[in-house]
Formats: C-alpha cells, structure tokens, sequence
C-alpha cells in the first residue's frame, strides 16, 4: 500500500479543529478497523468496501495528518508508535459515536422511547403526573424527561431543541410554533382568612384597586393575564412582593402581605380565602406548544397525539371551585387534576 502523491494540499498546523474532524471523521472506522486485523484485505471484507476505497482512505488520511500511522510488510501492516497513539483516541472516539447513536435509536424506539416535555410549575404536582399515569396506561415504557419552567423560559428550551412539548399559558402566537388551546383554569382572588372580603364567595376585581397584590415575577404567563385583568378593571396592581411559584405566594397571602390572583390550588391552603371573580373573564388558557416543521419520533408523536385527545378535559374537576365548569366556594377544594 505505497503512499500516493495528491493533488490536493494536506492540511495545516493551523486548520482550525472543524476542518480536521470533517476531514478526518469519515475514515477513522476504516482506520480502526486496518489497526485492528492488522491486514488490509481482511479489514475491506470486514468493513464491506473495496480494498482499493480502504487503501486510498488510509492514505489520504495519513496525509492529512502529515504522519505515518503504518508500516507496511507486503499484504500486512503494522501500526507505528504515532498510529498506536493516534488509535487510542479513535477508539474511544468511536465508541463514544455508538453510544450516542444507540441513545438516540433508543429515545425514537415507539415502546421504550423517550419525550422531553416542559411544563409550568403550578401543574407539576397534579396534572402532569395525572397525565402520564393515563399515558403510560397504554405505553408503559415510554419514558420522560420533565422540565418544570415559566412560560417563556419553556419556550426558549424548545425552540433550541431540549424540549418536544410543552404546556403552558398562554398559549403561544408565533410563527415558528404550532400552539393548540387544550383547556382553561378559572382564576381565584385569594385573600387572608381575616380580611376584610373573606367572608364574600364573589368580587369584582375593582374592588381590589387599593390592595396590596403578590404575583409571579414578570415573563411568568400568570403575571401578564394579572396586570392584563386590572388594567381591564381599572387599576394598575400595587406589587407588594414577586416570586416564581404560585403557592409561595399563597402562603404570602396567607401571612396577611397581600392579595393574589391564582389558579386553584392542588391541597386546600389554610390561612386564606378563595374568592370567584366577576364582571369578568378571570381565566387562563392552558396549550401545548412544539416546534414547527420539527420531526416528532414515534414516543413523542404518540404523546401529542394524546394531549391532544384531551382538549377540554385536560384538567378534570372534583367539585373543585375555580376549574372549568365548577360551582364556587369561599374556600375552595382540592381539584382532582388528570
């Protein structure tokens, strides 16, 4: 196997890294597999390609390299203290690409494959639990990777690719995703157990002008349907305290620092009132949004298939005050969310 002269100029000490991987990657398994039987006609059967496509790649890339990775003794070779080098780094190269190949035939697998979904935090302990347990009643070994997120935060992680789905509020409008309205939660006006609206079931949300509110922080979904409301009432909210998880802020009102606009919550919170609001729409639109144009594998496909059959009844009520379609209550309830 003489070295043959090439037209073309090997490469630099200076070509950056992504010129030497794209040269170099697609003849390091037939480097491997030379090094390997140590015989170049044993090693094109192996590999299946001609001996001469084997011979000429071996030379490219000991040109491309500018070093020699074999001696030759006639049909045999062996492999010269560079190539012994140089074959320790392939070889782990190599079987770290099978890892990531077998991971990624593994996670697309339709019975064992894996989904990324993103979810917002006040739906992590009821409904998507609730979710996959009905899920996985039918595919039973699929599995999740679970992101509990705000809402544009959950959108970023999708469009860069982390995540397959999402649920979130509200529902997002843009054009690179594909966004569908699968339920909606009735927002509550919490307030302290002593307050003076505690012992009404229903209120306008201009009656709170001169509350102390607590909220989510902004980019929250939940803090731009709160300011979108007041501002439809009248008033812009005054902010006592922001946080990042709803029943923080219920234990908030709870300790008497102010009211909240909320979601129903999953275990009844003692210390506060729960109360209907009136006059307007106080809900918020749940969605499940994923990239567009972005191919699903089987798992994920069957999980937005499933999603989707759930489209106003992705959040099932108990009696609960607050969900779709319940009664009120002064003092709310557990929903029992799927």
């Amino acid at each position: 196997m003489p070295h043959q002269p090439s037209s073309q100029p090997r490469l630099s000490r200076n070509s950056d890294t992504e010129d030497i991987v794209t040269l170099l990657a697609p003849r390091l398994a037939y480097f491997a597999g030379v090094a390997r039987t140590e015989h170049v006609t044993r090693a094109a059967q192996e590999l299946q390609v001609p001996q001469s496509t084997l011979s000429r790649a071996l030379v490219r890339l000991e040109q491309d390299l500018g070093v020699d990775l074999f001696a030759r003794h006639g049909r045999t070779v062996s492999l010269t203290p560079a190539g012994r080098t140089f074959l320790t780094s392939v070889e782990r190269a190599l079987a770290e690409v099978g890892k990531a190949a077998e991971s990624v035939r593994a996670d697309a697998d339709p019975d064992s494959g894996k989904v990324a979904f993103g979810f917002l935090h006040t739906m992590g302990s009821e409904t998507v639990p609730g979710l996959i347990r009905a899920f996985r009643a039918d595919h039973p070994r699929i599995r999740f990777s679970l992101v509990q997120n705000y809402g544009e935060a959950m959108i970023e992680r999708l469009r860069a690719g982390d995540l397959d789905l999402c649920l979130t509020s509200p529902v997002p409008d843009a054009p690179d995703l594909v966004a569908r309205r699968l339920d909606e939660q009735r927002l509550r006006l919490v307030v302290p157990d002593d307050h003076r609206l505690a012992t009404r079931k229903r209120v306008r949300l201009a009656e709170t002008a001169d509350e102390s509110f607590v909220t989510l922080e902004p980019g929250y979904g939940l803090r731009r349907i709160t300011d979108d409301l007041c501002q439809e009432a009248g008033f812009k909210p005054r902010i006592a305290f922001e946080g990042e998880e709803a029943e923080t802020l219920r234990g908030l009102v709870a300790a008497g620092l102010g009211v909240a606009l909320l979601p129903p919550p999953a275990v009844p919170r003692p210390g506060v009132v729960e109360l209907t609001v009136t006059g307007q729409r106080a809900v918020r639109e749940i969605g499940v949004a994923w990239l567009d144009g972005h191919p699903d594998t089987p798992p994920v496909a069957a999980f937005k298939r499933f999603l989707l059959s759930r489209k106003g009844n992705l959040l099932q009520q108990s009696g609960a005050p607050g969900q779709s379609g319940g009664p009120s209550s002064p003092s709310g309830g557990s929903p029992l969310l799927l």
